[in-house]
């Protein structure tokens, strides 16, 4: 059978994984804050005419390098952030003989389900019984 993912996760392999996800998360929101922060200061200053440079830039490109090293985590790993905001992560696995998503989010302590890969969120369902 021919699979999207080269790698799959067990349910104990991305349940294992929650608390780094957890700070790669944080991580990952706070240098995206910042950069949306910094970029409307630059909106700012470009709109009045001033010339750019310095700190504020670097501390942009510094922002952007962090957010880009972060997804960089998770593509590498072949989890799959659907939203950034909500924690919402999906993870590649096999449920009987079946390509799925595990899906998890921040707020949940557990991965306790999953979906199709076209379905997303709406087609979540409870994981069985092990």
């Amino acid at each position: 059978m021919d699979f999207h993912f080269k790698k799959h996760y067990t349910v104990d392999e991305a349940r294992e994984m929650i608390p780094q996800l957890r700070l790669w998360l944080t991580e990952l929101r706070q240098h995206q804050e910042k950069m949306v922060t910094l970029d409307d200061r630059v909106g700012q200053l470009l709109a009045t005419g001033a010339d750019l440079g310095g700190a504020l830039v670097n501390d942009s490109v510094r922002q952007i390098a962090g957010v880009q090293k972060y997804l960089a985590y998770f593509r590498d790993l072949e989890i799959q952030i659907k939203d950034i905001d909500r924690g919402l992560v999906d993870f590649p696995a096999v449920i009987a003989g079946r390509e799925v998503f595990l899906c998890w989010e921040e707020d949940e302590d557990n991965i306790e389900f999953w979906h199709d890969l076209d379905t997303g969120y709406a087609g979540r369902a409870r994981l069985p019984e092990a």
